[in-house]
């Protein structure tokens, strides 16, 4: 079964864990984002939990900045030009596994097949094909 999902809103990276007197967190920022990809997984598909390997797919959508001519803009809604700015597709892949650990599978080492795609679009998001083989 193929699994799908569309995460709404800038596409963010797995933030680095931060250090404060005695103790290390990870961001606010982050743990947000991941509850808030485990909520829209669990109210699709509940707690499928897949068992074998896990094969997944992440296009990210990045928004147009506002002063691109309108030439530059086609070219990138047809993605002819592609995003160079952060956050990195292994930080996006990395914040994404982890938010559907013991979700959609019981941990990311089930995975064997990871691709990250960056694009520009009018709508940013995070698209997500997770399927079991």
């Amino acid at each position: 079964m193929l699994y799908t999902l569309e995460i709404l809103g800038k596409p963010m990276g797995k933030q680095r864990v931060k250090f404060g007197k005695g103790f290390a967190y990870t961001p606010k920022e982050t743990v947000n984002y991941e509850n808030y990809v485990k909520t829209l997984f669990q109210s699709k598909y509940g707690q499928p939990l897949l068992q074998g390997k896990v094969n997944i797919s992440l296009k990210a959508y990045f928004s147009i900045p506002k002063s691109t001519s309108k030439k530059q803009k086609n070219k990138m809604l047809l993605g002819d030009v592609k995003p160079l700015r952060k956050p990195d597709c292994d930080n996006i892949a990395k914040v994404i596994l982890d938010s559907l650990n013991n979700i959609a599978y019981k941990d990311d080492k089930q995975v064997v097949s990871l691709t990250v795609k960056k694009f520009y679009s009018d709508i940013p998001k995070v698209y997500i094909e997770l399927w079991e083989e």
